[in-house]
């Protein structure tokens, strides 16, 4: 993991003074704990979790609001700032502070949309098939989420059709029981990665 962290420091900026990164994948995919193993080799990289931006009522219309708080600020080398969704009180939060930090990581499904694309130094992509994911979503929700997971299962598979997301990933990120496998994505140019295992000590190879 560290080997991975110190090749996105490497990058250049792609977002004002920032290297943006998205981590996409399907639900239930591992993204959110893929994400913050990243951020702690970072050494506390902040996270912006699209759960935040998405609402029941608009579970992907949060492209204008990720734009004005997070992407146009970090632009111009400010902080932005997240007001997180309670999907339980079904209403937004307070105003949390987002640094402009040299590395910020963006993960959930949807990272890797058309509108974010031309911001991010890299897209990774969680490899797990579609169905196993959504089934280790629902195991970890509970029957207390069954209904939204139906509605989220359609909304998903509608938005990729219109606007997927692997296809443009630099970097597919498989887990193994020993730690997390970075393969070269659709997008990546020949030559630019090389298949690796990555454990979570500073001693894995890249």
């Amino acid at each position: 993991m560290h080997d991975l962290a110190a090749r996105l420091r490497g990058l250049p900026p792609s977002l004002g003074p920032v290297r943006l990164i998205g981590v996409d994948g399907h639900a239930g995919s591992g993204k959110s704990t893929f994400a913050g193993r990243l951020a702690r080799a970072l050494g506390g990289a902040p996270v912006v979790h699209l759960d935040d931006f998405a609402s029941h009522d608009r579970l992907f219309a949060w492209t204008g609001r990720l734009m004005t708080q997070v992407i146009e600020p970090l632009g111009r080398g400010e902080s932005g700032h997240v007001t997180p969704y309670d999907w339980r009180a079904r209403a937004f939060g307070g105003p949390r502070p987002l640094p402009a930090a040299p590395v910020v990581l963006i993960e959930g499904v949807g990272a890797g949309r058309r509108a974010l694309r031309p911001h991010l130094a890299r897209l990774l992509w969680m490899e797990l098939p579609r169905e196993e994911s959504w089934a280790r979503g629902r195991r970890r929700d509970g029957a207390e989420q069954r209904e939204f997971w139906d509605g989220w299962m359609a909304a998903e598979r509608a938005h990729f059709v219109t606007d997927p997301s692997r296809p443009h990933a630099d970097l597919l990120i498989v887990q193994r029981s020993e730690g997390y496998e970075v393969l070269p994505g659709p997008a990546a140019a020949p030559g630019s990665a090389l298949d690796v295992t990555l454990g979570d000590d500073s001693s894995a190879m890249w």
